[in-house]
């Protein structure tokens, strides 16, 4: 028979046990959030390199309802290479994501997220604004040097604008 004494401590044990695995679930979270966030100011920025590092090396994309197209695994190098070219230093972009749902299982994650973005051209042979509102979808993979997207997915709601803008990359 356990004695009121030693429940109490398999009782502690067990809040304790409770509370870093919330603790653990926490980190995980903003960890997750600020690697989907931060994919946006990289590319903002134009930092290329640092955008990179958000990516595992092979990854899921399906932007066939902005796009066209079929979904397709590609490399990371691929990914923001292909953005490296479209967003040129002409090109302004803003990207930004709120309502985040982030959902773990061990060392898988998905993220849920609004998107709203646009690209902007002031002068050149095109010139407008163009205007993106969606829902995306990141997974990524816990490894060794953290959380790395594994996946992404935008499903468009709306766009504004002359869709020449985000297509358009001048002629070398």
């Amino acid at each position: 028979m356990i004695g009121r004494t030693q429940l109490s401590e398999v009782e502690k044990l067990s809040e304790n046990k409770s509370a870093q695995i919330s603790q653990q679930k926490l980190a995980d979270e903003m960890e997750i959030r600020r690697v989907v966030d931060e994919i946006d100011n990289a590319v903002d920025a134009k930092d290329w390199v640092r955008a990179r590092t958000f990516f595992a090396d092979k990854i899921n994309v399906d932007f066939t309802s902005l796009a066209g197209g079929k979904p397709a695994q590609i490399t990371a190098d691929e990914l923001v290479g292909g953005w490296r070219e479209n967003l040129y230093s002409e090109k302004k972009s803003f990207h930004q994501r709120g309502n985040h749902r982030i959902e773990i299982d061990g060392r898988r994650a998905e993220v849920f997220s609004k998107a709203y973005a646009f690209n902007l051209l002031e002068s050149g042979e095109v010139k407008g604004l163009w205007e993106v509102w969606g829902n995306y979808t990141h997974t990524l993979e816990k490894t060794e040097k953290g959380w790395k997207v594994s996946g992404m997915t935008l499903t468009v709601a709306h766009t504004r604008g002359d869709d020449r803008v985000r297509t358009f990359v001048p002629k070398k």
